[in-house]
């Protein structure tokens, strides 16, 4: 394959309104940590969408507009022709955000007091919108093995389903362990889920992202039961670095639960979002494929420099193997450090700014979640960084 496409820099977003820089000195004292830990890419966006919203912007008018069908066509194109499930247009319905949908979900398929599974270690808005919505917790952590890989707990799910646990929460591929789920694994929540009527709310925002030989299985995928009992978020942003056009899609194929799923929707009128979002959204799908094959290969290449090295310093830190996502996780279990600690290495030392381990629940104490989607320049900037930092750290140790 010739390449088309440069990732060795990208723009510069300090001085923009990019979270990840604006909120740096609150969240870690400092303006000049390199920020690692919101999940967006320091990739610049591709430039076959920039250009589709350049062209619409030749129109003068920006008013309301309902989401073409075209869009959500070209996503079901892409659904089908990347991970062989079918989905209808009129399947679909926009929303801004995975969380949004979430809540929604919450909402339609739950009341107060219903427990709801959630899979620690895990993106803290699953948790947190549980215990919002005034809905009980239920926790089934992952199982952490020890070659450091992690796998469904299945036995401790059976031991603490009951009569009022009403849904799981799925985050797939898995958001911050980096697991991308075998077809036998999510066939065995299946199995519970359907014997106990749970319903699955199917985060699979980072499906695309995904490295060979991993597989992405959308669950609904699995079989015609699956499908039944299945929403499936889906979308561009984590994709194609589009999280700023706030654009998703939720995909429920059973007439009963978009019915529900619909009443609460239009409660909360989500409407159709922006016009240039939903021109940009299609000409990700329509026109994305060569661009996110070369740039997992770059993603992969970054992954690779950081567990090189990872390997050179293992009493202290250990990289997690990663089959999707573009989050690192790292078990820095063996600095003996206490969480606060540990953050205040990789601020003060590192100069670098990653998500705290513990926020994903305290399954996640003594790791830290860092974002590798960056320009090979910047990266080569964390793993000096961080090479510096470890050096220091030995030193002291010896």
């Amino acid at each position: 394959m010739i390449k088309k496409y440069n990732f060795s820099t990208s723009a510069s977003r300090e001085g923009t309104n990019a979270e990840k820089y604006t909120m740096r000195k609150k969240l870690f004292g400092s303006d000049v940590v390199i920020p690692l830990w919101v999940a967006d890419m320091d990739i610049d966006t591709p430039d076959f969408v920039l250009e589709a919203v350049k062209k619409r912007l030749e129109h003068p008018v920006m008013g309301y507009e309902e989401m073409p069908r075209s869009a959500f066509e070209a996503q079901c194109d892409w659904m089908k022709r990347e991970h062989t499930v079918e989905f209808e247009v009129s399947e679909l319905f926009y929303s801004h955000s995975v969380v949004a949908s979430m809540n929604t979900v919450i909402e339609a398929f739950t009341g107060k007091g219903d427990k709801i599974i959630v899979q620690t270690p895990v993106y803290p808005p699953f948790f947190h919108s549980v215990i919002e919505n005034e809905r009980e917790l239920l926790k089934n952590p992952l199982k952490l093995k020890d070659d450091g890989t992690y796998s469904f707990d299945i036995e401790d799910l059976k031991s603490k389903i009951d009569e009022k646990t009403k849904l799981l929460l799925l985050c797939s591929p898995h958001n911050p362990v980096g697991r991308v789920w075998r077809r036998e694994e999510l066939e065995e929540i299946l199995e519970i889920c359907l014997k106990h009527n749970i319903i699955v709310f199917s985060d699979e925002i980072h499906s695309d992202l995904v490295y060979a030989p991993n597989i992405h299985i959308p669950f609904a995928s699995l079989n015609d039961k699956a499908r039944d009992i299945t929403i499936t978020a889906i979308g561009v942003g984590k994709t194609f670095n589009m999280a700023g056009f706030a654009i998703s899609t939720v995909a429920i194929t059973n007439d009963e639960l978009r019915a529900k799923f619909k009443k609460v929707y239009d409660k909360r009128h989500f409407a159709f979002g922006s016009s240039l979002s939903h021109i940009a959204f299609e000409a990700a799908y329509k026109d994305g494929k060569e661009w996110l094959e070369e740039l997992k290969i770059h993603l992969y290449k970054n992954f690779l420099l950081l567990k090189e090295l990872c390997d050179q310093y293992p009493h202290f830190i250990k990289i997690t193997t990663i089959e999707g996502t573009y989050l690192a996780w790292l078990d820095c279990r063996g600095m003996l450090l206490k969480d606060k600690e540990l953050r205040e290495f990789f601020v003060k030392d590192a100069k670098l700014g990653l998500s705290a381990g513990i926020s994903f629940g305290r399954e996640g104490s003594g790791f830290m979640r860092l974002n590798f989607a960056l320009s090979s320049a910047k990266m080569a900037q964390i793993i000096e960084n961080l090479q510096k930092a470890l050096q220091s750290i030995g030193r002291k140790s010896d």
